[in-house]
């Protein structure tokens, strides 16, 4: 998920960079997306992984 997230930027970026800005714009939307999905995916594994550490110890 992440590496979609940094694919995104990066083509907004260059898009961006060449005066594209309707297409950065919507390629930086595009990236938040899997970015956000990442991001709950590893709350909820280190939530996970607190729970049964404590668990086991």
């Amino acid at each position: 998920m992440l590496k979609w997230a940094q694919v995104f930027l990066v083509l907004a970026g260059v898009a961006a960079l060449f005066g594209f800005g309707g297409i950065a714009e919507g390629l930086a939307d595009i990236a938040k997306v899997p970015f956000v999905i990442f991001g709950v995916v590893m709350l909820v594994f280190v939530v996970l992984g607190v729970m049964t550490s404590k668990a086991v110890t």
